[in-house]
């Protein structure tokens, strides 16, 4: 069981072949393919690092749950109240 660590959106994620996650939000369209840079893969001793690449498809495109942020000053009537829903893609490693 072999993994490989990947960045994109400015975060890592470490992946199996046949893995579906979500990161955020790439600019393609729902079954195209892409391909990633890999930080390292294998396993133990058999690690290798640097950019090797590896090919993945987007499956699907959606925003995720709201969070809400408030702000409030006590005793000045200040408040200030704000959502926010993050976007992602979903992608299936080949």
């Amino acid at each position: 069981m072999s993994y490989a660590i990947i960045r994109t959106g400015g975060k890592q994620f470490a992946v199996e072949s046949g893995q579906t996650l979500r990161v955020p939000s790439i600019d393609k369209k729902t079954g195209e393919t892409l391909e990633l840079e890999t930080l390292s893969s294998g396993e133990g001793a058999d690690m290798t690092f640097g950019a090797t690449t590896l090919k993945a498809t987007v499956v699907s495109h959606g925003r995720g749950d709201k969070i809400i942020i408030f702000k409030k000053k006590r005793r000045k009537q200040y408040k200030r109240k704000q959502g926010h829903r993050q976007g992602y893609t979903e992608i299936k490693i080949d």
